[in-house]
């Protein structure tokens, strides 16, 4: 009986064993690895054509009256009516009075002083008829002709040097030089347009004192305009005064053709550009206006332009040969806003047109030409 059971129990262990056994190489026994699929990435590519490329230089600025005056005061006085009206916007042709400053006080000083000159030479004539008979005529004629609303007439010319050191001697030609000097100042008290124009700032009014060095306003003439833009210094080689230059609004709605006039020799340290001016006239244009402009500074023969994203290690582009990428060294020759001109691709040659992620030499790569999507 106890035979019995003993085997029951060994035969139970056995069987329990044998389960775990299975069950630990089931569990054991591995499962095949799956095949990997490969991904073939599709790319798309353009076909090289190398050609003659435009260098262009893009830059900005307002636009300067080229002929510009400001007008400032060198006499005291009130300021009187020219019968225009002294605003902005205001329109004077050339030779126009633009501002009158009373000058009756100053008028009434060159009176005066021209009344002592014309007693001296009166005085003067008795002593030349004695002594310097031949000028006593020429001398007298001036004295008749003196005017005292008139500008003084020159003196007549000494016939020699006594004549010339007697008449000095009378200090006649100091007076004569100081009334030359109130005829010319009386001269400020009117300011006249240069040439035809346009009163751009006007800072008084009629009836107000005007204070010798005060700033009265600005004319322009709205013929002829200047662009002053900041030019990188790599690029002001390409510049030559004289160079025609395409000239937009910023909306790009109407355009102009200027040309370079002046070209700065000192070079800004904080912005390294260099100062070109470019003179412009036309229908449309204000002073103030800001202006894009573009200058085609020269042609790169044998070149390509691509997207400035392909170009990676700031050299290299890649290019599909059969089915793989592979990698070329260009030379960037001129970039630009989104795209950059390269030499070194070969005609025929074909490159990506759109960057590829994860883009490595001799990645395999399917063809999908670019515009056939």
């Amino acid at each position: 009986m106890v035979r019995k059971i003993i085997l029951a129990i060994l035969g139970i262990a056995l069987v329990f064993g044998a389960v775990r056994v299975a069950k630990k190489m089931i569990a054991d026994k591995q499962a095949p690895k799956p095949r990997e699929q490969k991904i073939i990435t599709s790319v798309f590519t353009e076909t090289v054509a190398n050609s003659s490329t435009p260098i262009t230089i893009k830059t900005s600025g307002n636009l300067k009256a080229k002929f510009r005056i400001e007008l400032y005061a060198e006499v005291q006085g009130v300021f009187e009516n020219t019968g225009r009206s002294f605003l902005p916007g205001e329109q004077y042709g050339k030779g126009a009075t633009l501002i009158k400053i009373n000058s009756e006080e100053h008028r009434a000083n060159i009176r005066s002083q021209k009344s002592n000159l014309y007693n001296q030479i009166v005085n003067l004539l008795p002593d030349l008829k004695l002594d310097y008979d031949d000028s006593f005529e020429s001398w007298e004629a001036y004295a008749k002709a003196f005017d005292m609303n008139e500008p003084l007439a020159d003196f007549p010319e000494p016939l020699n040097e006594r004549e010339q050191m007697f008449i000095a001697g009378k200090n006649i030609l100091t007076n004569y030089y100081n009334i030359k000097n109130l005829e010319e100042r009386l001269t400020k008290y009117t300011i006249k347009a240069p040439f035809y124009g346009i009163l751009t700032e006007a800072l008084i009014d009629r009836g107000a004192v005007v204070r010798a060095g005060q700033k009265l306003g600005s004319f322009i003439s709205p013929s002829v305009y200047e662009l002053e833009v900041g030019v990188n210094d790599a690029y002001t080689d390409l510049l030559q005064v004289g160079k025609k230059v395409n000239l937009q609004n910023t909306d790009h709605t109407k355009s102009w053709t200027g040309t370079v006039s002046r070209i700065n020799g000192q070079v800004n340290p904080a912005s390294q550009t260099i100062q070109v001016f470019i003179k412009v006239s036309g229908k449309d244009l204000r002073e103030g206006m800001y202006l894009e402009a573009e200058v085609t500074a020269k042609e790169e023969k044998d070149t390509y332009e691509v997207n400035r994203k392909l170009l990676f290690d700031e050299d290299k582009l890649y290019v599909l040969r059969d089915t793989v990428l592979e990698v070329v060294q260009v030379n960037p020759v001129y970039f630009k806003e989104n795209t950059v001109v390269v030499k070194g691709l070969a005609d025929g040659e074909k490159i990506l047109s759109r960057p590829v992620p994860g883009a490595y030499a001799g990645m395999k790569v399917s063809l999908f030409e670019a515009g056939n999507e």
